[in-house]
Order: C-alpha cells, then sequence, then structure tokens
C-alpha cells in the first residue's frame, strides 16, 4: 500500500476508516478486465465492503452485487443497482417475499427452504431465478471458522442429499468454498465440484463460483483464473459469477488511530483511541497481524509496544509491534489494508466509539469525511 505514503493521518478524525479512492479504482478495473476476458459476471459481496459512499467508483466495472440477506440486498437496489443477487443459509418468509420483488437471483440452502419458498417466489410479478448453494466437499481453507466444508457445515447442500431428487424450476448452482486464496485453489476445486455435480450443470442457467478469489492480490493468477472460467463456460455453456468481497477493497484502505496512553506491565503498552474486537475484529478472529505505517516486528526497532484498545475485554490486543522513536500519546498510527471487513463488522461493544468514514483521492489530495458517529449512534440500537 504505497499510494498511502504520502497521506497525512492528522488531517482526518480519529479513528477513522479512509479508503483510497485511486486504489479502489484500479482493483475494480482489473476485475473488469477478468470480466471482458472471459464473459463471466463479477458482483460486489456486500459482505465483504459495503461503504456506498464510494459505489460511484465501482459501479462501472461490475455487474452488480451480492447479499447475505435482506438488508444487504435492499443496500444494493438502493445505492448500487445492476443485478442483485442473494443466498442466505436460511430465508424467512417475509424476507423472501421481499426479495421476490428486486431479486435477479437467490441461492437457497436446502431442498425444504426451496420448497416452502417456491410458491412465494412464483406469485410475484418478475420471479427471480432460484438456485441451490452446494457443498463440493471439499476446501482448502486451514483455519475452520472460514471453512464452509468443514465436517458438519452447514453451508451447501451435499451430493447425497440431492440424489433423485426433482430440481426442476431451479436454474442455477452456487458453491463457495474459498478464503483469501489463489487461482490455482479454484483449479484444484472445479474437479470435484464437477465430479459431484456436473450431472446437473447442463440442465442449470448459471454456475455462482462464490468468494474469496483473491484476484487483486499482486501475486494472483489472474491468467489461470481466466482461463478456468472461459474453459468451463465453452464446456457448459452457462453463464459463470464471480462475488469477490475482500478483492473490491485489497489493499484501498487505512485506520488512523491515536495513541491515548502508554502503561507498563511486563513492558511498555500503548492504550490506542481504535479496538481490535470493536474495529477490527479479524485479527482476533482470523487471526492476523495488521500491519502499521513505519512500524516492524517486536524487536526490529528499538522501541517495543504491545498495542491494546480501549474496551474493557481483556484480550483487546492488536498485537505487539516496534518503532524507531518512543510512542508518545496523541501520536497518530496508520494500520494498512483497513477497508474490507471492518467497516462491516465493527461494532459499538462498550460504547467504543465507531470510527469515521473517509475517503482520500490522491490525484487532487482531497478528503472527504462521509460519516461520522457518535453518542446517538450507540443509543439507538439499544431501545
Amino acid at each position: 500500500m504505497r499510494h498511502f505514503t504520502h497521506f497525512d493521518p492528522s488531517r482526518v478524525p480519529s479513528p477513522s476508516y479512509v479508503v483510497d479512492l485511486r486504489a479502489l479504482e484500479k482493483n475494480c478495473q482489473l476485475l473488469g478486465e477478468v470480466q471482458r476476458r472471459t464473459g463471466c459476471k463479477i458482483l460486489l459481496a456486500l459482505k465483504g465492503y459495503a461503504a456506498f459512499s464510494t459505489f460511484d467508483v465501482i459501479r462501472p466495472y461490475l455487474a452488480g452485487i451480492t447479499a447475505s440477506g435482506l438488508h444487504e440486498a435492499l443496500l444494493g437496489q438502493e445505492f448500487f443497482g445492476g443485478e442483485i443477487h442473494a443466498y442466505s443459509p436460511a430465508f424467512k418468509e417475509a424476507e423472501v417475499e421481499h426479495l421476490a420483488r428486486f431479486a435477479h437471483s437467490l441461492s437457497f440452502n436446502s431442498l425444504g427452504q426451496w420448497r416452502r419458498m417456491r410458491p412465494l417466489i412464483e406469485a410475484a410479478k418478475n420471479p427471480p431465478s432460484c438456485g441451490l448453494r452446494v457443498n463440493p466437499e471439499y476446501a482448502e481453507v486451514e483455519v475452520e471458522i472460514y471453512n464452509p466444508c468443514a465436517q458438519g457445515s452447514r453451508l451447501g447442500i451435499t451430493a447425497a442429499a440431492l440424489e433423485g431428487e426433482d430440481l426442476t424450476g431451479l436454474e442455477g448452482l452456487h458453491f463457495h468454498t474459498m478464503c483469501e486464496q489463489n487461482a490455482d485453489v479454484l483449479a484444484r476445486t472445479l474437479p470435484h465440484f464437477e465430479e459431484k455435480f456436473g450431472h446437473l450443470i447442463p440442465r442449470m442457467k448459471w454456475v455462482n463460483f462464490g468468494g474469496g478469489h483473491h484476484i487483486t492480490r499482486a501475486d494472483y493468477d489472474v491468467d489461470l483464473l481466466c482461463r478456468l472460467v472461459s474453459d468451463f463456460h465453452d464446456k457448459y455453456g452457462v453463464q459463470v459469477y464471480l462475488e469477490p468481497g475482500e478483492a473490491i477493497a485489497l489493499g484501498t484502505g487505512v485506520l488512523v488511530a491515536t495513541v491515548v496512553d502508554i502503561v507498563d506491565n511486563a513492558g511498555p503498552v500503548a492504550i490506542l483511541d481504535t479496538s481490535a474486537t470493536c474495529h477490527m475484529p479479524d485479527t482476533l478472529e482470523m487471526p492476523y497481524r495488521a500491519e502499521i505505517v513505519g512500524a516492524g516486528l517486536p524487536g526490529e526497532h528499538p522501541h517495543t509496544y504491545r498495542l491494546g484498545g480501549p474496551s474493557c475485554l481483556a484480550g483487546d490486543i492488536i498485537g505487539s509491534y516496534s518503532f524507531a522513536e518512543p510512542l508518545q500519546p496523541g501520536q497518530r498510527l496508520v494500520f494498512l489494508d483497513m477497508a474490507h471487513y471492518t467497516m462491516v463488522k465493527n461494532t459499538t461493544f462498550n460504547g467504543v466509539p465507531l470510527p469515521a468514514i473517509c475517503t482520500w483521492s490522491p490525484d487532487s489530495d482531497k478528503i472527504t469525511v462521509a460519516k461520522t458517529f457518535g453518542y446517538a449512534d450507540y443509543r439507538n440500537r439499544l431501545s
């Protein structure tokens, strides 16, 4: 994220997420090129990135959005447009009634859901195309919490469960088995999908390859992805969809924070106005180490600190980092790659204020504060 080298963190509120609009567009240009080369359609997965103030940058390049439920679909309808696709592990009837008015497709997680909801869908003026999420029972996701094909997974229908079943009325298959992975994983996954569900594909109109494709990562094999998608389309004649969330915003944003205090307990601990559990939960859930501009690994520079948040959670620890100079209260820190799975997952636990949402245009050096949050945002969630 070298594009943030000349960014001045003192110009935005603290804490705040800041999205580089030029980097965001560069990602989308690459995704648009994949669509052009393959004929596939790429959807923005709102579960990963949903800062609608930036949708004007994304919209020209992608076919639409994919939602994990009614509210995300409504957000996509209101602010993005294009095709609206939705999948949920279990839809409520009222949700399907509403979605059926405007969604392009609905993917169901079980045959039971599909059969119960089918009359509601067929009663719609322009019924969405319906499909099933299937489980190829193959994945290379190492972190169990993110593995949709783990033993006993609730996500997707196995081939055995579809054997001998009547699939009349269904037009698509949807599988999602990847997480932050390269095209070689898709290459090894597709044979498992085809082995188990290939006999169903000729009767379908579309196949959704799901998300987890790290297409905009520097080392991603875009040529291999394009070959896989094109070969699949040529073989079966179906419309292929991809629905990355992280790839849209990968490397586009930072989280600006401030050192509030420094305490000592078996070494110095800097307490920030940003929180791991509230503002960057994947640092605890994944887990992963968030990089900081100008900081290194413990001991790499002369001054090492543990960085913690302001919540009461004892484990609200972002990690240990070293700095060339001692940290001081009031000093700004800039956490890299903080656009995806941050704003969409943050919480007001403990009443910790939510970070502002800002955009930065490097070409003009213009900063826009799109949204700030205060006491009312915390209060109005609770009663």
